[in-house]
């Protein structure tokens, strides 16, 4: 395989990775009833049914006439080989397929079901559709030349792939080579060390490369579902290093992978080991309060302590930044579509009796909500072609999950179930009720165009919750590519404006687009709230928080 295909694959499955959704999913049960409602609608409209298998007749022989004008779509990458439009018997096999696929959604469109269940009837058709695309068959032209080209060893290989991914995958193709990286070894290295550690987190901080720092601290809250080292990347990808360049004393927050033993963890529970974090943080650089930066669901944790500081008057945080965060929990994308509260209540259920909810299991279901860039684009590759899974940090990344606590789990649940921060008072942690409308610290808001988890319409709505000055801004692209987004891509873009308007769609018509990466706007923002420059420490953490074990620390080790 090409390096050029490699690379395809690779940016198309980080632009489609899902940053792991905690509450929305997939039940196979619901999948099955979906399936058993388009049958059961195949039979109870006979002549809706007859009259689309006619069409699909009339548009099959267009197709072995030669007179068909079906084609795949531009942005299908699937049928780039030109044996599909150029090789008469591949180019009917491929028109066969699209003109199967397009009748069976019309007829959907046309039948007498609801919105919702037209919905779910077009995601099952999908599924069923992606699943038998010619390209996931051995007859795929890439498949039959790589056969030839290689004396058949890539069959051997492909096999090979697939009974290793049986046996150690669960039966799901290998997005990536998990043998290619080690975590603090060729991922995770900026240098650092855990100052502070307690049952709930690990506090890094990082050693200063320049000569002099904001006095104002950075504390930046990943994710409880995936690991901390997502800002620490590569090298050339680090959010801490671009941090550290530019001057600002930076710290991390490298959570516990929670067991059945701590079932009890709730929202409450990380947001006071978060308490300590920030205390600890003051201690030692001598700042009254700190900058936040949080991510998808540790946006949502930073969310609720900056709530809980306001209602207790304490004002420790100073600024506040949001990656990909959905306060706004009113969702309309494919991830909602199978979500009610019998199914909330089944997955709150099902992580209350094993005590946690496993990363592995979600990202299971998830590659089920993208099958093409998450399923069949590795089943090519790896069975097909024969080829190694590709070695990429972001997927490397995102396989490394971890698990979140039960009471934790059906704390998301609530806020999804409920949508509690919208309203003041309605949401209550560590005694305290929340109203954002308190919260006066900046909010610098960042979403991706292309999101699928947290779609940028939603970031939008949350951003205005707050009480406070909120910049957004807008990336031009996926959950993951939003935040890992190092300056000097020439594809990378992002939008701004400096109103905020009621309605996202106003917001974007009126926005400025720049080239380059949001992390250059990001630095500004957050240079002009980080105080003045004063001498850079010369070791880490102080007499009462002495530095510790080196960065990554042990918690992102724990399995």
């Amino acid at each position: 395989m090409s390096n050029k295909n490699n690379d395809d694959l690779k940016y198309q499955a980080s632009e489609n990775t899902l940053g792991l959704n905690p509450v929305v999913g997939l039940r196979g049960k619901d999948l099955l009833a979906s399936a058993r409602m388009v049958l059961r609608q195949a039979i109870r409209q006979p002549v809706h049914s007859a009259r689309h298998v006619a069409h699909f007749g009339l548009e099959l022989k267009n197709v072995l006439f030669g007179k068909s004008e079906l084609q795949p779509t531009s942005d299908d990458r699937r049928f780039h080989d030109p044996a599909w439009s150029q090789n008469p018997l591949y180019k009917r096999y491929l028109q066969t397929y699209l003109a199967w696929r397009k009748e069976l959604h019309d007829w959907i469109d046309d039948s007498n079901l609801g919105p919702k269940d037209v919905a779910r009837g077009h995601f099952v058709i999908n599924l069923m559709t992606e699943a038998m695309a010619p390209t996931n068959s051995a007859a795929n032209p890439a498949a039959v030349k790589r056969f030839f080209e290689t004396g058949g060893k890539s069959l051997l290989d492909g096999l090979s792939h697939l009974a290793k991914d049986l046996v150690h995958n669960g039966g799901m193709p290998s997005q990536v080579n998990m043998g290619a990286f080690e975590v603090g070894k060729s991922l995770g290295v900026t240098e650092g060390a855990v100052v502070f550690r307690n049952d709930v987190l690990e506090l890094i901080q990082y050693r200063p490369t320049t000569e002099q720092v904001h006095e104002r601290p950075l504390l930046v809250v990943p994710p409880q579902i995936n690991k901390f080292y997502v800002f620490d990347l590569s090298p050339d990808k680090s959010l801490a290093r671009f941090c550290l360049r530019n001057h600002v004393q930076t710290f991390i927050v490298s959570w516990r992978n929670p067991t059945k033993e701590q079932r009890e963890w709730g929202l409450s529970t990380y947001i006071e080991a978060l308490k300590e974090a920030v205390d600890v943080i003051t201690a030692i650089t001598g700042s009254k309060d700190v900058n936040m930066l949080g991510a998808c669901s540790g946006g949502i944790t930073c969310t609720a302590l900056l709530g809980h500081y306001a209602a207790i008057g304490e004002n420790k945080v100073n600024a506040l930044t949001l990656l990909v965060s959905v306060l706004d929990t009113t969702l309309d994308s494919d991830v909602a579509l199978f979500v009610d509260e019998q199914t909330l209540e089944a997955a709150k259920r099902h992580s209350y009796q094993a005590g946690v909810l496993e990363g592995r299991d979600m990202a299971k279901v998830f590659a089920w909500m993208r099958p093409n860039d998450l399923i069949w684009n590795y089943w090519v590759n790896n069975y097909l072609l024969g080829n190694e899974p590709p070695v990429f940090d972001i997927l490397f990344w995102n396989n490394d999950t971890t698990r979140l606590p039960a009471a934790f789990h059906g704390d998301l649940i609530e806020l999804f179930k409920n949508n509690p921060l919208i309203r003041p008072d309605a949401l209550e942690v560590c005694g305290t009720p929340i109203d954002l409308k308190q919260v006066t610290a900046d909010i610098f808001s960042l979403a991706g165009t292309n999101d699928h988890i947290t779609p940028w319409k939603s970031c939008y709505k949350s951003a205005q919750l707050f009480g406070g000055k909120v910049e957004f801004v807008l990336s031009s692209s996926g959950h993951i590519q939003s935040i890992l987004n190092p300056p000097g891509n020439p594809k990378s873009r992002y939008m701004t404006s400096v109103e905020m308007p009621l309605k996202a769609e106003d917001w974007q018509e009126n926005s400025t687009k720049h080239t380059d990466s949001w992390w250059l706007h990001w630095q500004a923002w957050q240079a002009e709230r980080s105080g003045e420059l004063k001498k850079a420490p010369t070791k880490l953490g102080n007499k009462a928080y002495p530095a510790g074990e080196a960065a990554p620390g042990t918690y992102v080790h724990e399995r």
